[in-house]
């Protein structure tokens, strides 16, 4: 099971994943001042612009994140 019982179980899973939000909130203000950090400008990240018309797909960013976020979840599945 993925929540553990009862209320006080549910409360720590959505602490959790409020320190998770504030981590990624801090690491995208952070990235706005390390040209390094910032995401969404990968290679794969498609985008036309012509007048009048803006067009972004971000395509790579999008793997990045997919992959990332797989293994992590695979870690923490192969640890309960």
């Amino acid at each position: 099971m993925l929540v553990p019982a009862g209320p006080g179980g549910l409360g720590r899973v959505l602490i959790g994943l409020g320190a998770l939000l504030v981590v990624v909130g801090l690491l995208l203000v952070l990235a706005d001042r390390f040209p390094a950090l910032r995401i969404g400008r990968l290679p794969g990240d498609l985008s036309v612009e012509r007048p009048g018309f803006r067009f972004y797909l971000p395509l790579g960013t999008s793997i990045v994140l997919s992959v990332v976020l797989s293994l992590l979840l695979w870690l923490f599945s192969r640890r309960g």
